[in-house]
C-alpha cells in the first residue's frame, strides 16, 4: 500500500525514469551497456520511492494505558529535559530516529483531546543534531488523555526532509493508531511526556509504529 502523500513524488521520478530510457535509446542504441545502466538507474530511482512511501497495514494496539510509538525507527534519546513551548516544565524526552527506510507516516500515540497544533518553520539540521528540536522545521501537537494528563509530541524534519504534513488540528479528538501525519525522508519525532510515566523502551532499541509501547502512564 502507498501512502497518499507519495502520489506527486512517484509521478515525478516516473517521468525521470520515462526522460532516462528515452535518452539512452534515443542516443546511445548502439552501446548496450549504457542502455541497461539506464533501466538499472531506473529501475532504483522507482524501487527507492516506493519503498519510502510504502503505508503497510499494522494490527493496532488500542490501550488506553499506553503510550504506543508514533514512528518506526530507533530510539535516540531517553532523558529529562526543560519543554518551553507549551508545558515549560520538565518532561521525559522520547526521541525516535526515522532514516529513509522506515515508514514515514505517523500516529497518535494515545487517544484524546487535540489540545495543541502548531507547525514552525525552520533549518534542516541532521535529526540527531541536538538543537533539531527547536531550530528545524517541525510541528508540535499536544494531546490530552482522558485521565487528564497531556503529552506532546514533535516531527521534526532532519537534513533531507523538505516537507512536514500534519493533519490535526485544536478540538480534534484523536484515536490512538489513527495516522496525524507524514515526514518525507529522514527524521525523527520526539515524545514528551509526563515524567512519572513507566518507560518500556531502551537507547538505541528499534520501535515499530502501532505495536511498540512506549511507556504507560503511572
Amino acid at each position: 500500500m502507498i501512502h497518499k502523500e507519495g502520489y506527486p513524488s512517484i509521478i515525478l521520478t516516473i517521468i525521470v525514469v520515462a526522460l532516462i530510457n528515452f535518452l539512452t535509446l534515443y542516443f546511445a542504441p548502439a552501446y548496450p551497456i549504457i542502455v541497461w545502466l539506464g533501466y538499472a538507474l531506473s529501475a532504483f530511482l522507482l524501487i527507492t520511492i516506493l519503498q519510502f512511501f510504502r503505508n503497510p497495514a499494522r494490527k493496532v494496539i488500542i490501550d488506553e494505558n499506553s503510550i504506543v510509538a508514533p514512528a518506526d525507527g530507533r530510539v535516540v534519546v531517553i532523558e529529562e529535559t526543560t519543554e518551553t513551548e507549551y508545558f515549560k516544565d520538565k518532561r521525559l524526552q522520547i526521541s525516535i530516529f526515522m532514516s529513509p527506510i522506515n515508514v514515514h507516516a505517523n500516529r497518535y500515540p494515545i487517544a484524546g483531546l487535540v489540545k495543541y497544533a502548531k507547525y514552525h518553520p525552520g533549518l534542516f539540521l541532521v535529526a540527531w543534531h541536538p538543537k533539531s528540536s527547536t531550530e528545524n522545521e517541525r510541528t508540535t501537537i499536544v494531546v490530552q488523555h482522558k485521565n487528564g494528563q497531556e503529552i506532546l509530541f514533535r516531527q521534526i524534519a532532519g537534513a533531507l526532509a523538505r516537507r512536514i504534513v500534519y493533519y490535526s488540528k485544536e478540538g480534534d479528538q484523536a484515536i490512538q493508531g489513527a495516522e496525524f501525519g507524514f515526514i518525507k525522508f529522514g527524521s525523527r519525532v520526539d515524545l514528551l511526556l509526563p515524567v512519572n510515566v513507566k518507560v518500556k523502551v531502551n537507547l538505541e532499541q528499534k520501535v515499530t509504529g502501532n505495536s511498540t509501547v512506549i511507556a504507560t502512564f503511572n
